[in-house]
């Protein structure tokens, strides 16, 4: 028996991106009950856009200002206005496959239902830059592992009430807050199961700059909830030891320790460069050679990015985290 969906969004300054979502979700095969949205303060014309969706919406919408609100504020108060026992979640800058909802609510419907259901994302670039940034930077379906696989919030439906178990998306984290979310549903015993064709799209960041901000800020938020400490540390030894030291190594010591350094480096580049290759296929020479040169750059920049954001993260993490007890896993 069909269950009622709402389906939840959050949105910020998404005036260019915004129609497209909407479109996605009045195309859906199977639609939501009920969609509803959070504004978090715009100030760009999205709130006005999404009231007039509203007004002419097939499906029953509502429009909720939270001027302030985080991401994870934000969601709660979406889920918490919304009326459906299933929850589906996405975000703003996403482009829906037409039965991306279909494929994300079926399982539930099946005998032995779960509580969550994990659907999948991929790039949607509109640059040679961000096909690059999305190839080397997202995983690859044949990479998931669906036992392990820790749903985004741009593609992911539960049952309300593991999200009240667990105390809804944790409002003091500003980033990776839906990874936190994820390891609290697991360390309180409910069940996922894997959607892969529910897929939404999303354009990866078209600068740069932009994706430096992007992944400081993914950083700080692994700060802030204490993730992937050894996956950090990692990184630190490797830009701040042992280059460095292959380096001196190959100045002061020998020449043959370039040989070392370059299959280093040859190493740090091996899976960007596995990932980019079928993105490869239907550029022409120019552009294979442009995402070519991008690879270094995006590596790089994405490491800086994390090693500066990290530590900003775990100072505020031992000044101003709350005195909870945190899901096991997140280490």
């Amino acid at each position: 028996m069909s269950q009622l969906v709402s389906l939840v969004a959050t949105v910020l300054n998404e005036a260019g991106s915004i129609q497209t979502l909407l479109d996605s979700l009045c195309a859906q095969t199977r639609p939501p009950e009920e969609i509803v949205i959070v504004d978090g303060g715009s100030t760009d014309g999205t709130l006005e856009a999404l009231e007039h969706f509203a007004q002419g919406s097939p499906i029953p919408t509502r429009v909720i200002s939270q001027p302030g609100c985080n991401i994870s504020a934000g969601r709660n108060a979406a889920i918490a206005a919304a009326r459906g026992p299933l929850i589906a979640v996405t975000d703003a800058g996403v482009r829906l496959e037409r039965d991306w909802l279909s494929h994300l609510v079926a399982p539930f419907e099946s005998a032995n239902p779960p509580d969550v259901v994990s659907g999948f994302f991929t790039p949607d670039p509109k640059s040679t830059f961000e096909l690059a940034l999305g190839a080397i930077t997202l995983p690859t379906l044949d990479e998931i592992n669906p036992v392990t696989f820790y749903p985004s919030s741009r593609s992911v439906a539960f049952k309300r009430e593991a999200w009240q178990a667990v105390g809804g998306y944790p409002e003091w984290l500003d980033f990776c807050e839906d990874l936190l979310f994820d390891f609290a549903l697991r360390d309180a015993g409910y069940r996922f199961a894997f959607a892969p064709q529910a897929v939404a799209h999303f354009r990866p960041r078209p600068t740069l700059k932009s994706y430096f901000k992007q992944y400081y800020r993914y950083a700080r938020g692994d700060g802030k909830a204490d993730f992937w400490r050894y996956r950090h540390l990692v990184r630190y030894g490797t830009y701040l030891v042992a280059l460095p030291l292959l380096v001196e190594l190959a100045i002061a010591h020998h020449p043959l320790w370039w040989l070392a350094l370059a299959a280093g480096l040859a190493a740090m580049m091996r899976a960007p460069l596995q990932r980019l290759r079928p993105a490869l296929a239907g550029l022409s020479s120019r552009e294979r050679w442009i995402a070519l040169a991008w690879a270094p750059a995006i590596r790089v920049v994405g490491d800086v990015a994390k090693m500066l954001g990290y530590p900003v993260g775990v100072w505020w993490r031992w000044h101003y985290a709350p005195r909870t007890p945190w899901p096991k896993r997140q280490r």
